[in-house]
């Protein structure tokens, strides 16, 4: 049995599923993978989402995604959204929190089955402010 290093084993999984460069970029101390990067990754792997809102108010927004891959039982996972003037008091500075919500619950989901969570150090875009901050 192969045992792949963390490396080894992104480079796969980004060449299975068509990223390029455009659809990843290095943060000081993550790997994060763009919106294109994860609906291709989607796309490919053939990942359904459904969503369930679990709260929405004007400042805060909690969404439960659940996905699936084939017969499989789906994965639940949450993404959610607090507005906030600065990451110090919410995590996310616009007034579409629960548009923000459901991308991170998307990104959560696709990323964890495409087994990129478990590596560690891999994130999407949409999972924090502060990532899209370091890309410029």
């Amino acid at each position: 049995m192969d045992i792949m290093t963390k490396q080894e084993t992104m480079n796969k999984l980004f060449k299975e599923n068509g990223l390029v460069s455009e659809d990843v970029f290095k943060h000081q101390h993550y790997t994060i993978l763009t919106r294109a990067g994860i609906e291709k990754i989607q796309a490919n792997m053939g990942i359904e989402v459904k969503y369930k809102v679990i709260r929405c108010e004007p400042n805060f927004a909690v969404v439960k995604a659940y996905a699936s891959l084939g017969d499989e039982t789906p994965l639940e996972t949450f993404g959610s959204a607090l507005k906030g003037t600065s990451h110090k008091d919410g995590s996310t500075n616009t007034w579409y929190v629960m548009e923000m919500a459901e991308k991170r619950s998307l990104s959560r989901a696709i990323l964890k089955l495409a087994g990129l969570y478990s590596l560690g150090g891999v994130f999407g875009e949409d999972e924090a402010d502060d990532f899209k901050k370091s890309k410029n």
